[in-house]
């Protein structure tokens, strides 16, 4: 059960006798422990059959990119190895992808190209073997999705220039193809953060480049974690430049690798691994990869672990006994994740291209708020009103000084929007009990319990009534409207108001 062990450690703290968990899901296991070796040629669920890839000559080069991705390897240091087998992971997934249009279209110019990228894979990690060790922020760095080349400018500033070529299909939705810059400066988080423009902006008069550089939207942000270059662009539909059609914040934000050495001239920056709570060596899921690569990430991983440790002691023991419950659901939820948003299935049209930074942000939001219930665990709040939350639901509970009461919120099943319960309560407290405005055998119900808020208590036992009652939806009076069999009962925490709890009515 390796998933939970940060869990168990955290409990440690206290004596808190956990009761076993369920083993984590295979489909959070992480992509590192994919296979590496490109499965480009055979028969049965290979692109290419054997015939083909001979005529072609695509047969050699997967076992090329194979010795080429083991040398590298061996040569890594521990917290990079598996972000390495990640990477490479994500460039089978492209290649095989590309593989069922570009080399059987019958135009051998495509056939070639794409066996020129086969060839340029294996070169990049013996490019990759030769850059571990290599101090600062300048050089070229690379990864499955392309590069991204960063070079000093005046005042302590960077440039960065970015050039992505990932192709999954001929198709002009399934291409990922950027030329873009940006002008980098020092911020208080330690990365170096400005905004993406055009490969070569070309200032306005009486604008200077640096202005230029940080005009409008997106953002992205740089920063060394270990012997890695993270890129961190924000996640935006719209990129404002007409310049940069093609671009997508997807692909670019990722780990990038030292490309071979730079000049000894280039000035040195501190490049110390951020760890979180695990061993990166060992990642337990996707997630935790992800974690593992991002420095902001994995301080988030750290906070949260102070938090867990700081509240627990002070809780009286029925709410310790629902918080560890529901410990164990957040972490099978963040585990989730990542995987979740980076091939979202809800995405029909082009669900196979990794929208990495998408998925990235979801695993920090997700931290966010989890953190700021730890941190702002409100275990003194008396009544109904305020924020509450778990790590399937939330609630924002409002009460009126003539006792009127209306509560919104929502609960959700991690992945699957289409089961979502949303709350739209309302009614009465009189003498501490809330008595709903609904009418009919199943009403809305809210009563305290120790430090938690239980919604809907009694919809556990209809839920199941409606499961025998084939789904009809005059059944026993649903409370969710998609999958009417689905219950909207929840047991939630006190937060206190933050920024990073506001997630009323999002997919999860």
């Amino acid at each position: 059960m390796p998933m939970l062990k940060r869990l168990a450690t955290l409990a440690l703290a206290i004596a808190v006798v956990m009761p076993p968990v369920a083993a984590m899901d295979e489909s959070a296991t992480p992509i590192s422990k994919g296979p590496t070796l490109l499965g480009l040629c055979g028969d049965g669920d290979a692109p290419l059959g054997p015939a083909v890839c001979k005529d072609s000559g695509f047969d050699t080069l997967p076992g090329k990119i194979e010795k080429a991705l083991q040398a590298t390897l061996a040569k890594a240091p521990a917290h990079a190895r598996a972000l390495l087998k990640r990477d490479q992971v994500w460039f089978d997934e492209i290649v095989v992808n590309a593989a069922e249009s570009v080399p059987l279209s019958g135009d051998s110019g495509e056939q070639e190209t794409f066996a020129a990228n086969l060839r340029q894979r294996a070169a990049t990690l013996e490019t990759i073997a030769a850059g571990f060790g290599r101090s600062g922020m300048a050089g070229r760095w690379v990864n499955a999705f392309g590069s991204v080349e960063v070079t000093p400018a005046d005042g302590g500033a960077y440039r960065i220039a970015i050039d992505i070529r990932a192709v999954y299909a001929m198709d002009d939705d399934r291409h990922s193809k950027c030329e873009a810059s940006a002008l980098l400066h020092a911020d208080p988080g330690g990365w170096l953060s400005g905004r993406l423009v055009a490969k070569e902006p070309t200032p306005s008069v009486g604008q200077d480049a640096a202005t230029a550089s940080v005009a409008g939207p997106p953002s992205i942000e740089i920063r060394r974690q270990g012997e890695t270059l993270r890129v961190v662009v924000a996640d935006s539909k719209d990129f404002g430049d007409p310049k940069l059609t093609g671009c997508n914040a997807g692909q670019i934000t990722a780990s990038y690798f030292a490309s071979g050495k730079t000049d000894a001239a280039m000035p040195a920056v501190d490049h110390a691994f951020v760890a979180p709570s695990f061993d990166c060596a060992h990642p337990a899921s996707a997630t935790d990869e992800e974690i593992c690569a991002d420095p902001e990430l994995a301080d988030n991983d750290q906070k949260l672990n102070r938090a867990w440790k700081a509240l627990l002691p002070r809780l009286d023991p029925t709410t310790r006994r629902a918080l560890i419950e529901d410990q164990r659901g957040y972490v099978r939820a963040q585990a989730d994740q990542y995987l979740e948003f980076l091939h979202p299935t809800w995405n029909k049209t082009t669900y196979f291209i990794h929208f990495t930074s998408e998925a990235r942000s979801k695993v920090f939001r997700l931290q966010r708020e989890r953190i700021a219930l730890l941190e702002g665990f409100d275990d003194s709040r008396r009544g109904f009103a305020g924020v509450w939350l778990a790590h399937n639901a939330i609630l924002n509970v409002i009460a009126e000084e003539d006792g009127s009461l209306t509560a919104k919120g929502w609960k959700w099943e991690q992945g699957d929007w289409k089961a979502g319960c949303n709350y739209e309560i309302a009614g009465k407290v009189d003498n501490g009990v809330f008595q709903s405005d609904e009418t009919g055998k199943n009403p809305d119900t809210l009563e305290r319990d120790h430090a938690t808020l239980i919604v809907n208590r009694k919809d556990d036992v209809f839920a199941a009534q409606r499961i025998s009652s084939d789904n009809k939806r005059e059944a026993d009076e649903p409370k969710c409207k998609r999958l009417l069999s689905n219950s909207s009962t929840a047991r939630l925490f006190p937060a206190r108001p933050s920024p990073d709890i506001n997630d009323f009515d999002s997919i999860r």
